[in-house]
Order: C-alpha cells, then sequence, then structure tokens
C-alpha cells in the first residue's frame, strides 16, 4: 500500500493536484492523506503561562470542510484501490510535514505549483519550494489546471554529476512502470566532453536501463545552450508529459523550478514535475 500526503490549502490547485494523483496511481493501492497545516493561532488554543484556554467554536470548521471534500472524492473515485483520510494539524508546515513522514510512512508528497496565498509573479509557492529543499521524500508537482493525460514520453534532465542510488532508480523504475511511457535522459554540455566521473556515472545509468526497460529509453546531449532554456526546448519538440529530476541536482532544479515566472511560463511549467530523493 503505497501512503500518499497531500497538504491542502482547500485551494483548487491543491485538490487538482490531488486529482492527478489519483488518476496516476488508479491501478495501485494507496492512501491518501489529505492535510490542512494552519497556523498555531487559528488552532483555538490561546496559552497563558501553564494556562491552557481552548476555543473550540472554530476548531472543527476546517476538519469539517476536508471531510466534506472526502467524502465528495471517494464517492467520485471508480478505484477500489484507494482511502482517503483527512488530517488537521497546527503549526510550522515544515515541521509538521517531516512528522507526518514519519508517523504515517509517507512514500510521495503531492502538491499544486502553488496555492492560494502565492504572490502571482511566481510559478512554484513557497511551501512547495521549501518541501523540495528541506524534505527528504519523493514529491510530485502538477501545474495548475493539469489534467491527467497518459504519459508516453518523461523527460529525466540530467548532468551526469551525480551517482545515481538504489532509491533514485527504484523511483525512477516505479513510474516508468505505472506510465508504461519512454524515457528521454538529456543532458546539457556545458563543457566539450564529460569527465571520468560523470562517463561512469552515465555508463551506469545505461547499463541498468538497458536491462530494466531495454526498448523505452533514448540517450541525448544539447550543446551550447543555457540548462533552463535546453530543457524548456527539448520539452516542446520532443512532446514530453512529465519531469524527472534527482533532488540532489540542484543546479537543474533551482534554474528549472525556482527561478520561473509566470512571464516564461513554457510547455515544460505545464507538466506535472516528479522531484526524486533518496
Amino acid at each position: 500500500m503505497k501512503q500518499i500526503l497531500v497538504p491542502t490549502d482547500f485551494s483548487e490547485n491543491s485538490f487538482n493536484a490531488l486529482a492527478y494523483a489519483v488518476a496516476f496511481y488508479k491501478n495501485t493501492a494507496c492512501t491518501f492523506y489529505i492535510m490542512n497545516i494552519g497556523a498555531l493561532s487559528e488552532s483555538g488554543i490561546a496559552t497563558n503561562g501553564f494556562a491552557l484556554n481552548y476555543n473550540a467554536i472554530d476548531l472543527p470548521s476546517k476538519m469539517e470542510l476536508l471531510e466534506e471534500k472526502i467524502q465528495e472524492i471517494s464517492k467520485n473515485n471508480t478505484s477500489k484501490l484507494h482511502l482517503f483520510y483527512g488530517l488537521q494539524e497546527f503549526g510550522n508546515f515544515i515541521d509538521i510535514i517531516r512528522k507526518t513522514i514519519v508517523e504515517k510512512k509517507i512514500d510521495l508528497i503531492v502538491m499544486g505549483t502553488k496555492g492560494t496565498s502565492t504572490l502571482k509573479n511566481t510559478f512554484i509557492g513557497s511551501n512547495t519550494e521549501d518541501v523540495i529543499t528541506k524534505v527528504a521524500a519523493n514529491l510530485l508537482i502538477v501545474p495548475k489546471k493539469c489534467k491527467f493525460q497518459p504519459l508516453h514520453k518523461i523527460v529525466f534532465p540530467t548532468n551526469f554529476n551525480n551517482f545515481y542510488s538504489f532509491d533514485i532508480l527504484q523511483s525512477l523504475t516505479e513510474i516508468l512502470r505505472i506510465s508504461n511511457g519512454v524515457l528521454e535522459v538529456m543532458s546539457v554540455m556545458v563543457t566539450e566532453k564529460l569527465n571520468s566521473s560523470q562517463e561512469k556515472n552515465k555508463n551506469y545509468l545505461h547499463e541498468y536501463l538497458d536491462e530494466v526497460f531495454e526498448d523505452r529509453y533514448h540517450f541525448y546531449s544539447e550543446k551550447n545552450k543555457n540548462v533552463k532554456d535546453a530543457i524548456e526546448d527539448f520539452t516542446i519538440t520532443h512532446a514530453i508529459d512529465m519531469t524527472i529530476m534527482a533532488a540532489k541536482n540542484l543546479n537543474y532544479l533551482q534554474q528549472l523550478l525556482f527561478n520561473s515566472t509566470i512571464k516564461r511560463i513554457s510547455k515544460h511549467t505545464k507538466i506535472p514535475v516528479f522531484v526524486l530523493h533518496e
């Protein structure tokens, strides 16, 4: 049973991300934990020294709203392999996420690109960016209004600087098996040739894919191009349906996600991004 955490601020984007994940894992047994994280000031608990004063009037409101939404989702979901639970927590967003990952043995976090409080000129919200950089868990980022479509082509941008651990390859394998898509491994050459370490990592990945997905992968190399522009151009010209990136490849992540603005939204920012952690 796959354990999936979906933080929600009750925005359309957060529930759209949930709908995408439900469709992607329609044939996989999953438990979805849909969690709202509020500030401590919203908890209805006021502290005064050692005394605690409880204001129970507003406390159940968001949980009741969450339960109503879960009933609606459960009713409309056709898969008998899925379970849905609501969670309500109060406190620091990242601390709560980390605690929940341990307590619920979470395998994957699913988030929209941004929520209701995000500045309009950014692609991903601050909470999503914090999860990418501060939480060691796989993350599926679903852009606004992105609806699930069968994944025919998946791009894996890499500079071959990092060794591909068992966890990364296992996650990559799961995604390819569920989607039945083709993996396009693409690199952007900033030097004339790969160094010995890069060559070793490339060959290792090549051998692994050749053994597991013999006819379902290709390697591409782009030269003399900005990394961000190269990935975006590749995504458009090859009709890519999803991007997979290794979290430890921060250089690619920062260029592709953190610096994106609405003015520069391209084909890439309209497709899901799967960020893999070790």
